[in-house]
């Protein structure tokens, strides 16, 4: 099996692509540019499109409107076989009575290639993935993790232009998908190859990819590194699934030539204004960890807005402690970071919460 670099890897367009099952649209007017040794992701709930999308790119489902290009050439009519794109299913879909070895060759097998690059290219698969001692054994023998390793080393080893993973780590454990996600970066990095992984998990979906598209009812709302995403989200879906945000709505005002967020309460903060008009209604999103906490109010800062509240309770999540703070009519969230023996606020407590106009980030209500 050969390796093969970036500049040999294959881009994949969507264009204009749309889908559905019956009367229920699924896809709406899709369009993507994913580029060639890309790990793209598909983000997004249960329900968005992202694995329909990601199976029509494999084709399967209903024939779609528009068109699906790998490296240039219109794959939309093609049989799935004829597609040369490798799917990993979320249920893996190892044949139960072959051994570790023929499931991995089987594909070869189908394509008449001869026994001797057959034996190569399954060896070589089945050391890339560190299952070659367990190759005689069958799937029941083995872990969850070592399941998907085999179901990897049976895509890879067709030497596909795609390789598109279906949520592949949603059956395993919380350690072991740590672990695994970490296992396939490295192997697409080790293998150049163009990959399209799915999931509705955000966590996964920043620590994997290159760059994430966050679907939801069929439609893209946002497309971007996870950076971008998080801290530069267009609209209020995309900032409240990429992590936890703090959504205020108010409207943008002129003040003294700087650009001002004004919201009931009490908060006036200069921001800047993403190329929204004064006047205009928008909401401003604040991460939690943006906020600061203190017992008493600071001195005043032009830049900042000083809300009075009460902790209404807290989480302590480890390398964190996360406050909800009641203060008007809003509930705010603020993390604050965990150091052993400092002191916490409790529920009850008076404090502060300091709001930074530079941390906001302005979109249209």
């Amino acid at each position: 099996m050969s390796s093969r670099s970036v500049q040999n890897a294959s881009g994949v367009t969507i264009d204009k692509l749309s889908l559905s099952f019956g009367q229920t649209q699924v896809l709406k007017d899709v369009t993507l540019e994913i580029r060639p040794g890309e790990l793209f992701t598909f983000l997004g709930p249960s329900g968005s499109g992202k694995s329909t999308l990601l199976r029509a790119i494999a084709g399967f489902g209903p024939e779609p409107g528009g068109r699906i290009l790998v490296g240039g050439a219109d794959i939309t009519h093609l049989p799935p076989w004829r597609r040369n794109v490798g799917m990993v299913f979320q249920s893996y879909a190892l044949w139960p009575h072959m051994s570790v070895r023929k499931n991995v060759s089987f594909g070869l097998e189908e394509q008449k290639v001869p026994a001797s690059e057959i034996h190569t290219r399954t060896e070589a698969a089945l050391n890339l993935v560190g299952l070659l001692d367990l190759a005689e054994r069958r799937p029941s023998q083995l872990s969850g993790g070592q399941q998907q390793r085999v179901a990897l080393a049976r895509t890879i080893v067709v030497e596909p232009r795609v390789l598109l993973l279906d949520e592949p780590l949603s059956n395993l454990d919380a350690n072991l998908r740590v672990q695994m996600r970490r296992e396939i970066l490295e192997l697409q990095r080790k293998l150049g190859l163009t990959t399209i992984f799915v999931t509705h998990d955000q966590e996964e979906a920043n620590t994997i990819s290159d760059r994430i598209a966050v679907l939801n009812d069929g439609v893209i709302q946002q497309v971007g590194t996870p950076l971008e995403l998080y801290d530069r989200p267009i609209n209020r879906f995309v900032a409240n699934f990429l992590g936890t945000a703090n959504l205020i709505d108010g409207e943008l005002k002129k003040t003294g030539g700087k650009t001002v967020f004004t919201a009931p309460g009490g908060i006036t903060v200069p921001v800047a204004g993403a190329g929204l008009e004064p006047g205009q209604r928008c909401t401003a999103m604040f991460r939690p960890q943006s906020l600061r906490l203190s017992a008493r109010r600071l001195p005043a800062r032009k830049d900042m807005a000083a809300l009075e509240g009460k902790i209404d309770h807290r989480e302590f999540l480890g390398n964190l402690v996360r406050y909800a703070v009641r203060t008007g009519d809003y509930l705010l969230l603020v993390d604050e970071i965990h150091q052993s023996g400092e002191a916490t606020y409790n529920p009850g407590d008076n404090v502060v919460v300091s709001v930074n106009g530079a941390n906001a980030r302005i979109f249209r209500a």
